[in-house]
């Protein structure tokens, strides 16, 4: 028997695609619904432990409050009153919408099945590839683009890679980045005593709607930016509430960029990694249930509000007939 397998389980009606690493005692559990990790489980210096602070139960899945390691495509994050323009043509994705009921945010895959595409485990890693034709133009309203969206997910003896490939299979070019929103909760200790170290030399400025500034507002060096968010050093989150974005992201000599989160107490740690893109840091305030238990890094091609920036054009813009890969991931501190 290899040392990895691919497993099958369920969560209520939902199904469950299991990727387990036997040697180390670790496995992850993915739904199909929306292409969502539900738990990490690995062993800390203590014990066994779920790392990750997912949907617990059916309800919470199927509710999908917080988008607790929500697949973001089309877009990640928020766009300003739910419109934009794209070649010179304007969209509504909140057609007849008022006030509040006009916020829009994360894509349209968190409520997506998707159809298991192919899986693959031996002794070196366990796999499986997510697929979904669900972006379509009948089935989401000023969105009238066509992009098929697979997610492979891996676990090997370093950690949990995720890899995103966006096709545009329309006969328009189409807006389109990809974000993951993982939530971690490295354990039970308060998060204020955790150490966060993001390899970042700006921050990106927003209003008080979390959108971005117009133009090069947005862009703030750290060096001249409130000195509470520079993390560019590990130190501890403190009281901070952080719902931030970092850019100009520093890679290390294999290509990565590394935001690293550990809690000395415990001695438990992970670092996230991607190979571009920005990374939004969120102390989960805001969230409904176990406000403050977990912190979000999330690895996102672009800033929110990405669609009505002329600096993200280049970055969204999928010709017809291409692909964009989007590759991140977690290791596991040894």
């Amino acid at each position: 028997m290899s040392r990895f397998t691919v497993a099958r389980s369920s969560l209520g009606a939902q199904e469950l695609v299991v990727l387990v690493d036997a040697d180390a005692d670790r496995e992850v559990r993915i739904a199909r619904r929306g292409a969502t990790v539900l738990s990490i489980v690995t062993c800390s210096p203590e014990a066994r432990r779920d790392i990750a602070d997912g949907f617990r139960d059916e309800k919470e899945l199927l509710g999908h409050k917080g988008s607790r390691f929500a697949i973001m495509a089309p877009f990640a994050n928020r766009v300003n009153d739910a419109r934009y323009t794209f070649e010179g043509k304007s969209y509504d994705l909140q057609p007849g919408a008022v006030g509040a009921d006009r916020a829009i945010r994360h894509g349209f895959v968190r409520a997506v099945t998707f159809d298991v595409q192919r899986e693959h485990a031996d002794d070196d890693h366990a796999s499986v590839t997510l697929f979904t034709r669900a972006i379509r133009p009948e089935t989401n309203p000023g969105y009238p683009f066509s992009l098929d969206v697979a997610v492979t997910f891996t676990l090997d003896d370093k950690g949990l890679t995720v890899e995103s490939r966006t096709r545009n299979v329309g006969d328009h070019a189409a807006p389109a980045f990809f974000g993951w929103h993982p939530y971690f909760r490295l354990s039970d200790n308060p998060i204020e005593g955790w150490e966060l170290q993001v390899p970042a030399d700006t921050v990106i400025a927003t209003g008080e709607d979390f959108i971005p500034l117009p133009g090069t507002r947005a862009w703030k060096a750290l060096d001249k930016a409130d000195a509470s968010l520079d993390f560019r050093k590990p130190r501890p989150i403190g009281d901070l509430a952080l719902n931030n974005t970092y850019t100009d992201l520093q890679l290390d000599a294999d290509g990565r960029a590394r935001t690293r989160l550990r809690d000395p107490k415990s001695g438990i740690g992970i670092a996230v990694w991607q190979e571009k893109g920005v990374m939004l840091v969120f102390t989960s305030d805001t969230a409904e249930r176990d406000a403050r238990k977990s912190v979000a890094l999330e690895p996102m091609e672009c800033m929110a509000d990405a669609f009505n920036r002329d600096d993200c054009t280049p970055l969204v813009t999928l010709p017809v007939g291409e692909e964009r890969r989007f590759i991140c991931g977690v290791e596991f501190d040894r």
